[in-house]
């Protein structure tokens, strides 16, 4: 692995002159970088927006949005939902100005997000450090545009990579952004979890996250719908392996293989291809238990390592993404969004200290990179058995499982060695508020 990192650090290297650096290091190149993209993803989305149509998830949203405001049907309220109750906001709030126009202002919220995390990124410009987190950011943007773009998780992981910023100047400001992510996509508990156990942050935290939690729940309570409230966790509990899931890749070679049982299949009821075979019964039903004893085990080596690090900004980054991947690797469900539960912990570490992120930054980037082919380009092959999108696909969920192995060697070395002294002093005063986590 360090062979590769350091064959593309040359290569950056003579690419990026320092000319070059500094022309990057620019606020006014960054603007330019983000309206430039940003305006590619909107000439793509184009011919969608102005027939009036929706791409990705989007048509499943705004028939919730439409049931909502058309026939006062709330979704988490009125039926059991799939997502947490705290989506039902961004998913109403597209279709405010009518169901022609969904696309449009979801695009609108995604940007707005985007722009946000950016600016507090680089402390609005001003922090040098946060340049190439910033970069790295567009860039994966970019290379999983076809899901960032149409799924919550393009709204909930901007909100992860301001909330861990902010986290040590301002506490309860991340708190809320955190808690607010949790309840649109269930994944930001992760990262919640990592701040809880290592950051000097965690009361102001979990005092805040409380409030907003009570404050949910109470209102749920009041519209009649605290019977679904949980029904995100329950309405998961019962599915099969997903094709895309890491944990799936063995069934999906012995369905290739014509192995007698083994087959990929569509689940009509949630819109999904999942997959059958010989103990593939008994390894979904296991997951679920086995990927929170990892993360518990996971936790447990975080309380361990905080004795002995002194970073806390790098420690509560390395769990959050030791915890997030485990909810990844470890998932009977897989979809390519989930790529979007790694990168703001990535991003964020990053921007934290170049050095020690490059080898996940580069991993994540790749991982990115593969996802898209799987989905949507190669998806129909892979789905009939072709080899050629399998083995894009065992590459990928290979990759997941190393970039594991990565953060929790990381905590593993912080436990019984203690970290290195905190690099971030030459990072700026942003970077030092991180190390005060």
């Amino acid at each position: 692995m360090s062979y590769f990192v350091e064959l593309v650090d040359r290569r950056l290297t003579r690419l990026l002159t320092p000319a070059r650096r500094d022309w990057l290091r620019s606020p006014r190149t960054l603007l330019f970088g983000f309206l430039g993209l940003h305006l590619l993803f909107l000439f793509a989305l184009l011919p969608t927006i102005l027939t009036g149509r929706v791409l990705g998830d989007l048509p499943l949203y705004r028939v919730w949005a439409e049931q909502a405001l058309a026939n006062n049907v709330w979704q988490g309220i009125d039926v059991e939902w799939v997502y947490p109750i705290g989506a039902i906001v961004p998913i109403v709030l597209a279709d405010a100005a009518g169901p022609l126009l969904y696309q449009l202002l979801w695009f609108v919220m995604t940007m707005s997000l985007n722009a946000a995390a950016i600016g507090i990124l680089t402390d609005w410009g001003r922090d040098r450090a946060g340049y190439k987190a910033a970069w790295f950011w567009l860039a994966f943007s970019l290379v999983l545009s076809p899901v960032g773009l149409l799924r919550l998780e393009g709204l909930s992981a901007p909100l992860v990579i301001m909330g861990l910023v902010l986290l040590a100047r301002r506490p309860v400001v991340a708190a809320a952004l955190l808690t607010a992510a949790t309840w649109i996509k269930v994944w930001p508990a992760a990262v919640l979890l990592a701040v809880v156990g290592a950051s000097r942050r965690r009361l102001s935290v979990l005092a805040t996250g409380g409030v907003i939690t009570a404050a949910i729940i109470g209102a749920v309570w009041a519209a009649g719908g605290v019977r679904f409230l949980t029904g995100f966790v329950t309405m998961q509990s019962d599915r099969a392996l997903q094709l895309e899931a890491p944990v799936t890749t063995p069934w999906v070679w012995l369905a290739a293989m014509g192995q007698y049982g083994s087959t990929v299949y569509q689940n009509h009821a949630i819109a999904t291809r999942e997959v059958t075979g010989p103990g593939a019964s008994f390894a979904a039903t296991a997951m679920t238990p086995l990927m929170f004893l990892v993360i518990a085990g996971v936790f447990v080596l975080m309380l361990l390592a905080l004795r002995r690090s002194r970073d806390n900004g790098q420690l509560v980054l390395l769990g959050a993404l030791a915890l997030v991947t485990t909810f990844v690797v470890l998932n009977k469900v897989g979809s390519p969004q989930y790529m979007l539960w790694i990168a703001p912990v990535v991003a964020v570490g990053v921007a934290h200290d170049w050095a020690a992120w490059r080898v996940p930054a580069y991993l994540t980037l790749f991982i990115g990179g593969l996802t898209t082919l799987i989905f949507p380009i190669f998806y129909l092959p892979l789905v009939h058995g072709d080899a050629g999108a399998i083995l894009l696909l065992t590459l990928r969920n290979g990759l997941l499982v190393v970039l594991l192995g990565w953060s929790v060697l990381a905590l593993w070395r912080t436990a019984v060695a203690g970290s290195p002294a905190s690099v971030s002093v030459r990072h700026g005063a942003r970077s030092r508020g991180l190390a005060a986590h």
